[in-house]
């Protein structure tokens, strides 16, 4: 069962046990592990990764960790492929509320799979959108 999608940092965040990730969203991501639950990543945030490697703003190793938590069939973080249904729910993220468009992408595929997103970001959680921090 789907009960969320991460951004790109909190994946990241919780991957690394970094402590800029909210106790709240370790929290909830701790308990959709231990339930058996799916944590969806976007393919926009794999892109978005490969982006930051390249400026130097990560390592090599980030990109690594989520392929290879993507790979492993036991891990709970899911890629989801960026789909036209997904395309398709991106006006119902106003882009007054989120104007980056990988941002607007990972929420899109939190509306569209009816489950809140896992997100630091200010405008993200300042937006009508379900969100957990």
């Amino acid at each position: 069962m789907i009960v969320g999608v991460a951004d790109t940092h909190s994946a990241l965040w919780y991957l690394f046990n970094d402590a800029r990730l909210s106790v709240a969203a370790g929290t909830f991501l701790d308990q959709a592990g231990a339930a058996g639950s799916h944590i969806i990543i976007s393919a926009i945030s794999l892109a978005e990764i490969v982006y930051l490697v390249e400026k130097r703003r990560l390592t090599p190793e980030a990109y690594e960790e989520i392929k290879a938590a993507l790979d492993d069939p036991g891990h709970m973080f899911k890629e989801a492929p960026l789909t036209a249904e997904i395309v398709n729910v991106m006006p119902q993220v106003e882009r007054t509320q989120v104007p980056d468009m990988p941002d607007r992408i990972v929420a899109a595929t939190a509306v569209y799979l009816k489950v809140p997103i896992v997100s630091r970001d200010g405008r993200i959680r300042a937006s009508t959108l379900r969100t957990i921090w």
